[in-house]
């Protein structure tokens, strides 16, 4: 993924603490896969998935099922959406910031499966390629622990 500038202010630790707080427990599927949030920029955020028996898919190879893998990507990349609405709108209170995530909703997402996802640990991360007024578009990368690249996804959101 390419890299962007980062803002020349850092957001405050209650809004990664709120932004967390909504991906982790209050998307109640987040925490049915066991969606952790590892970091949040306005340019990047990251995230993990630590395999369980109830995610399988294929029972003979103890692949990570691929909802469980889409679920992840779109989550990250709403994630990815609201850092980068944060960024936008530093004057707002951090109140006003996290209340646009009810307004945020997936239009298009895409993903492509490109190895088994067999592992313990698998890292997800996403970033904004264009955020406008109504519609942002997002890329996103699902690797396995070693780094290998095992899917990957674009998709669209309406933020408005």
């Amino acid at each position: 993924m390419t890299r962007r500038t980062p803002s020349a202010k850092p957001f405050e630790p209650e809004f990664v603490e709120g932004l967390t707080d909504i991906f982790e427990n209050q998307m109640v599927f987040d925490r049915v896969i066991g969606l952790k949030v590892v970091s949040i920029a306005p340019e990047r955020v990251t995230g993990r998935i630590d395999m369980r028996p109830d995610l399988v898919g294929h029972f003979a190879y103890r692949r990570l099922h691929g909802g469980v893998i889409s679920t992840g990507l779109d989550a990250m990349a709403g994630l990815a959406v609201m850092a980068a609405l944060g960024a936008r709108h530093m004057d707002e209170t951090i109140a006003q910031r996290l209340a646009r995530f009810a307004r945020l909703g997936t239009i298009d997402l895409r993903v492509d499966f490109l190895r088994p996802a067999i592992g313990d640990r698998f890292e997800l991360s996403a970033e904004v390629m264009r955020i406008g007024s109504r519609v942002a578009s997002t890329r996103m990368e699902f690797r396995g622990a070693d780094g290998t690249l095992l899917s990957t996804g674009t998709a669209a959101y309406i933020v408005s």
